[in-house]
């Protein structure tokens, strides 16, 4: 499955070796892996998520993300439930032929992860966390068909 949706760790190595395993027309292979920040000095986040609704959103970003490049593949995992500073809490992997489509593919999901896939993130001590106005201003400009290159 290209999206999951769970509570328990990943393994950088093994999906990437998953993905890759005999397959010859892989040229390159972008990883990103998010990690949860330590929040003044401690503690980690909670994240809630409703089963079924955010793995069909998840679907959705990475349909978008190949119908805009040409992906050899795509895997996005995302974790919820109590995580501690440190800890893994988002991978995506992209393959192409080339790197630039892979990257780009790569920052284009995450980009719509960190808004619009439907987590909601509880940072010990402190409370709900809001989106950010420079998250909201990375997804403009996917939208108006911009890139990088």
């Amino acid at each position: 499955m290209a999206v999951c949706v769970q509570v328990d760790d990943f393994d950088l190595s093994a999906e990437m070796a998953l993905m890759t395993a005999g397959r010859a027309d892989i040229g390159a292979l972008v990883s990103f892996t998010g990690l949860v920040r330590e929040i003044n000095g401690g503690g980690g986040m909670e994240l809630e998520h409703y089963p079924g609704m955010t793995e069909k959103a998840l679907q959705k970003i990475e349909a978008e993300a190949r119908s805009r490049w040409d992906l050899q593949d795509c895997r996005i995992i995302h974790r919820y439930g109590p995580l501690e500073a440190g800890a893994q809490i988002v991978l995506v992997l992209t393959a192409s032929k080339h790197r630039q489509m892979a990257f780009e593919a790569a920052e284009f999901i995450m980009d719509f992860l960190k808004s619009r896939a439907p987590f909601w993130k509880k940072e010990s001590g402190r409370g709900w966390v809001d989106a950010r106005e420079s998250d909201e201003a990375a997804l403009a400009r996917w939208k108006a068909g911009i890139t990088k290159t």
